[in-house]
Parts: C-alpha cells; structure tokens; sequence
C-alpha cells in the first residue's frame, strides 16, 4: 500500500497524468496518477488515506518547490492535471461524505480582470491540500462572492487581481463582503497585491504564493 500511495504522490509531484502523457519524458510509456488511483481504489485503500497519504504530500512538495522558485507555472500546471485526474476517482467518496473535506475555500478573480493562471494555481493548492474549493472564475462582482457565502457558510474567500486597475475593485469586493459578513474570513494575492494594500482594505491574510496561502489554511 506504501509504494502505491508513494507512486501517486510522485506522479503529482512531477506532473505524471496517465500513461499515455508524453510528460515528464523520464516517465513516458509509464502508469500515471489516473491508472495508479484507480488501482488503489481496487486494492481497498480508503479514498480519505490516498487524499492525505497521496495527493496532499505530492502538492506539499509541489508547493515548496514554486516557492522556492525550483520550479514554475507550466511544471504547476502539469501537477494540476495530475491531481484532477486522481481527484475524478475519489469524488464519489467525497460526494457520499465518507471522505471529509477539511473546509470550503470560494475563490475568484475581481471584477474588471480576466486573468485566471494564478487564481487557478492557488486553487489547485488548496483543493490539493483537501479543501472543497467553489471557483466563482474570472470578472467576478462582490454580489456573486457574497451569494456563494450564503451558500457556503462559513466557506473562507479568496480573492485574485492581476491588474493595478482592478486593485480599487478589489478593495470594494473585500469592503462588501465584510459589511454582509464581517465575520467572513479574506484572503487576497495577485501580482500588483502586497501585505500593505491587504492591510488597507481590511483583508484578513496576504498570500504571496499559493504555499502561503496553503499554509494559512493548514493554522486554521
């Protein structure tokens, strides 16, 4: 079961889809996250120990390796795909409630912007850590964020702005969410963003990298 567990992890960690990915090239013609999660779901080892024992500690090191600039976005992306291909196996058990997520993150790229890389790293960081994760997308107004957290009490928010131009639309988003909600937890990243502009807007965390904001996550 070890050896398993530790094959998946290594095909998220470096991006391994199935075995018909040409990516990575040390590993062509070889089972993937998707062949080998499958397996482990016919061996009988619980949906909940390939999550934690798998999945999370392949995006751990994934993460460590983004934020120490070993590696970048186009290896972050191969990860994600890796891990989504392994996630399609444990979604009914997520869906029947035998494997419990840890929380749910809503997150969203600010009105105004349509930039969605890094929103969409974060969210594979997160969802690979075993968050639920409710991907509002790109241009999103502070109405569609604040109906999600009706939907989704005390789901933590995550809000993306890669534009300087889009920073006032943010401060706007993250002042409507905490005058229906103030007790509503935001999280706030992206490009032209900093620790100071967070403490500004009244935001609750900064993260300058997905591992932060995996990090932050993990304290809560």
């Amino acid at each position: 079961m070890e050896e398993l567990l530790s094959k998946i992890a290594h095909c998220v960690e470096f991006g391994k889809v199935d075995k018909t990915a040409p990516y990575p090239p040390d590993m062509k013609g070889q089972e993937g996250a998707d062949e080998l999660t499958k397996q482990a779901i016919e061996q009988g080892i619980p949906a909940e120990t390939i999550l934690k024992e798998a999945l999370v500690i392949g995006m751990d090191k994934v993460g460590v390796k983004f934020s120490e600039k070993k590696i970048f976005i186009p290896q972050m992306l191969m990860s994600a795909k890796a891990m989504n291909a392994a996630i399609e196996h444990l979604k009914p058990f997520f869906q029947s409630g035998e494997v419990k997520r840890k929380g749910k993150f809503i997150i969203a790229t600010v009105q105004g912007d349509l930039h969605d890389i890094g929103k969409n790293l974060v969210k594979m960081s997160i969802e690979g850590a075993g968050w639920e994760v409710i991907d509002l997308g790109v241009d999103v107004k502070a109405e569609k964020v604040i109906a999600s957290i009706e939907q989704n009490p005390g789901a933590i928010v995550g809000l993306s702005a890669l534009l300087t131009t889009t920073m006032a639309n943010m401060k706007n988003s993250v002042a409507d969410i905490k005058a229906k909600y103030p007790e509503s937890i935001v999280m706030v990243g992206g490009a032209p963003v900093s620790q100071g502009f967070c403490n500004e807007i009244g935001a609750d965390f900064y993260a300058p990298d997905p591992q932060a904001a995996v990090a932050f996550l993990k304290a809560k």
